[in-house]
């Protein structure tokens, strides 16, 4: 039985905690009598067992249901360790599709929507100081208008949407802490001022004093304290004087060097709330010649189109390692980066590409209706993931719409046009470090930071300069789509290949399985053929691109590795053409 035991977000970590994971009772509900019925008190006892964090439609749950269930119900008991008795307990949920509501001991602590984004309520005045009962009840039905990403909304998989995950698909945990606790932070270097900037918000604003510690290498380079008088407190800590050379803490894809924090919350002279954290100095801009930079350097992007699927366990990772396998494998074939596709992975992904020198690309997953209830859905379940993406070192760039899904009219509708803008201009509010692809693919819509093109019918090196002509992107289309939205024109943006490729190979072309191209019969044809394609991108003026895809993923047959993680070629052999020719 898989287990996910680890501390689920390392990227924020209390030493003091409590594990969820594991074997729940478990309950369909496709009548939707379960709150008529009393579930919710938690002294009915569910008649299925499931294995936390896993949905009921992948095997790694126990289950391996992939029919339709609308209403899900979860229940377990638990007591807190003696060690944490007295403190106060937040609960803690990294995902949960899609409305969620959470009972302790038959008194509801906190309703959540959204499926993708990480959620918390403090439950400290629901607890017994014995055997606690915890439910939860999903609803996650077929819905359109909410973000889906790449689930299936017609019941079973089709083109390239797979078998969705209902209901908790992430970790679940308790962490522990004293009369106050940090909720939400923010934490990123300034390295143009040397120094580093962090904004805290307690929850109760009970805590009188904050302290971040800041360490490289294991020595001490920073230390800061300071009164708090308000719930929202922001922090700038200047590294002028720092012992070590400043170039040296930079974080790059050759040299992921990482600065360590500590968080500690005071609260009458007595320690609140600790956490452990940690980010990379770096920046990520358009110069003033229209070259995308990494810590003042022009930085090619080699993206690796990532959906994050496995066999057993659909959108949940079998283990953190899985993740940083992943990573290892990708940057063997000789990526230096991944477009992270339709959903907010596991922290762990993030964790370990700051550990190895990953970019990453972060993507809203699509809803598939426009109307208002998708123009309210995606815009707070974008503001929830923006929260946590934004201190994520490796993240530098956002996607909010991906080919016009959910905005279907965007190239003539002036609506659709404006919800697109909205995206932009509400990334940007929130996080202004880091760069917008506004809408990815193709209808490009202004403003964007730059152009992005996906394009699966081009296959001969010399078809790139005559189709892609320096400056001349006006009027094409590339997929059969225009790239520019009506009204929109190109405004001298850098230009990045963001999809390409999708080639499978023939001999696994079974009945329902395709590839983006008719299949290549041999190793040697899909090497000649990726070959041309990497020689083409190099004739252009692109500063990057995004090869299609990592993995196959259930009907999809196109990944470098097969689905079930391993590869399908020669590492070695797919480095030197993917790192080959560049202009």
């Amino acid at each position: 039985m898989l287990q996910r035991n680890e501390y689920p977000f390392p990227q924020f970590r209390r030493d003091h905690w409590q594990n969820l994971n594991g074997e729940w009772e478990f309950a369909f509900d496709d009548k939707n009598e379960g709150i008529k019925r009393g579930l919710w008190r938690g002294d009915q006892p569910l008649d299925l067992k499931i294995v936390v964090p896993f949905s009921y439609q992948y095997k790694a749950s126990g289950i391996g249901d992939t029919a339709q269930h609308d209403v899900v119900w979860y229940r377990r008991t638990f007591e807190i360790a003696e060690e944490n008795l007295g403190k106060c307990a937040l609960l803690r949920f990294n995902a949960a599709d899609y409305r969620t509501d959470v009972w302790i001991n038959g008194v509801h602590a906190v309703t959540h929507e959204g499926g993708f984004s990480p959620f918390s309520v403090d439950i400290t005045d629901y607890l017994n100081g014995g055997k606690n009962i915890i439910v939860v009840r999903c609803f996650d039905d077929l819905e359109t208008a909410v973000p889906r990403g790449k689930q299936s909304w017609k019941g079973h998989p089709f083109a390239c949407f797979y078998v969705p995950n209902t209901g908790i698909w992430q970790s679940v945990w308790l962490d522990f802490f004293g009369a106050d606790c940090i909720a939400d932070y923010e934490l990123r270097s300034d390295i143009d001022n040397r120094c580093v900037k962090s904004e805290i918000h307690t929850l109760y604003g009970t805590a009188d004093e904050a302290e971040i510690i800041l360490t490289f290498c294991g020595k001490q380079i920073a230390k800061q304290r300071l009164a708090l008088t308000q719930k929202r407190t922001r922090i700038t800590i200047d590294l002028a004087d720092c012992a070590f050379d400043f170039g040296d803490l930079l974080w790059s894809v050759e040299n992921p060097n990482l600065v360590y924090a500590d968080f500690i919350l005071y609260a009458n002279g007595k320690i609140s709330d600790t956490a452990h954290t940690r980010l990379g100095f770096r920046k990520i801009y358009i110069d003033e010649t229209g070259k995308i930079c990494l810590n003042d350097r022009p930085v090619y992007q080699r993206l690796i189109l990532d959906q994050g699927y496995w066999v057993e366990s659909g959108l949940t990772p079998p283990s953190a390692e899985a993740l940083k396998k992943d990573i290892e494998l990708s940057k063997a074939m000789g990526f230096n980066g991944a477009r992270k596709h339709q959903k907010l992975e596991d922290p762990y992904f993030y964790y370990y590409a700051e550990e190895l020198g990953f970019l990453t690309w972060c993507e809203m997953p699509s809803a598939y209706t426009f109307c208002a209830e998708e123009v309210a859905s995606v815009t707070r379940e974008w503001q929830e993931i923006l929260k946590t993406a934004k201190n994520f070192t490796s993240n530098i760039a956002y996607v909010p719409l991906n080919e016009s899904w959910g905005v279907r009219e965007a190239c003539t509708n002036k609506a659709q046009q404006d919800f697109a803008r909205t995206l932009y201009y509400l990334t940007k509010s929130l996080d202004g470090k880091r760069l917008v692809s506004t809408n990815d693919g193709f209808e490009n819509i202004n403003p964007t930071d730059f152009i992005s093109i996906h394009d699966y019918n081009i296959s001969r090196a010399e078809e790139f300069p005559v189709k892609y002509q320096e400056g001349k992107y006006d009027g094409l289309y590339p997929e059969g789509w225009r790239l520019f939205a009506e009204t929109n024109r190109y405004c001298g943006q850098p230009v990045l290949f963001t999809e390409f490729g999708g080639m499978a190979m023939k001999a696994d072309q079974k009945e329902g399985a395709w590839g983006y191209q008719d299949g290549e019969e041999s190793e040697d044809s899909f090497f000649r053929h990726l070959e041309e394609l990497i020689e083409g991108i190099a004739l252009t003026e692109f500063q990057g691109y995004c090869y299609t895809q990592l993995t196959d993923v259930q009907q999809e047959i196109n990944g470098l590795l097969r689905a079930d993680h391993t590869p399908k070629f020669d590492p070695e052999k797919l480095k030197k053409v993917f790192t080959g020719p560049r202009r």
